[in-house]
């Protein structure tokens, strides 16, 4: 088995293309498998593309996934695959119960089965609810209030049910909301980005006063490497970045940046079941695997406008199939 090779799920997505890219360039053999859903797009992978495998398969598919977990016998598998947004959930669950949790199984049954070295899976903070004041840490209660949630809480629980029945060496990192270069432009701050960019209402939800904690999609992927490459068998490991904001504070931090009038926010009818607020507690990541965000939530902001202000054309294409969709959530 070659310890430097492996699997990585849903490796054309947002946060696992990154993952890709810094894998690569870390040294190491990497295989992709992703099904190019609406979310997906080779193109985020497109300068590592010729050191890469890529295999479009679906991860529900048991015997696809044993046909290429036999062959290349990964040393580690990294698994972002997953249906990932919540008011799709709320539209209509089927997908995420199949996707993230099905597939799940299959990929736990592979890789067990051709004895892979560390399976690192890609939870979510959302499996702990909301929290008025606080903060989560990894032994806190799970208690999912939406479709997404409560799928990527019982894979998650799932792949606890692996490590102490079957003794399987697998690890589970719970994220707090990433953001970055090419995100698609269903979720919040590409959604504003664009639609301030092109001067059109921004939906926000409620008030705006719900709050989130925001991860620059690199430290996140940076996170992530730590525990692939020091983090302990059976443990759980948030990762967060202490930036919280109040989803208003968020909307107009971007107008500001793209000189914008605050007029275009258009608050609209709240998510049903809409989180309160989301905070984790870092500290067992930071002081275990001597892992620390570089990046503040300003400079990360600047960041994602400039790689956005810079490939509109890549924006304009995807936000392109979300009209429909749209007008269905903020109905």
């Amino acid at each position: 088995m070659d310890k430097k090779k492996l699997i990585v799920t849903g490796g054309a997505g947002f946060i696992g293309s990154e993952f890709v890219r810094q894998a690569v360039k870390r040294g190491y053999k990497v295989i992709v498998i992703d099904n190019l859903s609406y979310a997906g797009d080779l193109a985020r992978f497109d300068v590592v593309k010729s050191r890469i495998a890529f295999c479009k398969a679906d991860i529900c598919n048991k015997t696809k996934m044993m046909g290429i977990f036999k062959k290349e016998k990964p040393s580690a598998v990294i698994h972002f695959a997953a249906e990932s947004h919540v008011d799709r959930s709320i539209l209509g669950a089927d997908a995420f119960l199949r996707t993230n949790i099905i597939g799940t199984q299959v990929l736990l049954d592979a890789a067990r089965k051709y004895e892979a070295n560390k399976f690192v899976y890609i939870s979510t903070d959302e499996v702990y609810g909301e929290i008025e004041q606080g903060q989560f840490y990894e032994y806190s209660t799970i208690k999912p209030n939406s479709p997404y949630s409560v799928s990527k809480a019982a894979a998650d629980l799932l792949v606890q049910s692996y490590i102490r029945t079957y003794g399987f060496p697998a690890i589970i990192v719970r994220p707090s909301n990433n953001y970055g270069p090419w995100q698609y432009p269903e979720k919040f701050i590409p959604l504003i980005i664009y639609k301030a960019l092109k001067n059109e209402k921004i939906p926000v939800y409620g008030k705006g006063l719900n709050v989130r904690e925001w991860l620059y999609v690199f430290d996140c992927v940076s996170a992530i490497f730590a525990v692939l490459e020091k983090g302990r068998i059976g443990e759980i490991y948030n990762i967060g970045s202490g930036n919280e904001r109040k989803n208003i504070e968020v909307v107009k931090t971007i107008l500001a940046y793209l000189n914008k009038p605050e007029s275009l926010i258009e608050f609209v009818k709240d998510r049903l079941g809409h989180d309160t607020r989301y905070s984790l507690n870092s500290d067992k990541i930071k002081t275990e695997l001597s892992w620390m965000q570089k990046t503040n939530f300003e400079e990360g902001i600047k960041n994602t406008l400039e790689w956005h202000k810079s490939n509109k054309e890549w924006l304009q294409q995807k936000a392109r199939y979300l009209t429909k969709y749209w007008l269905r959530v903020y109905k």
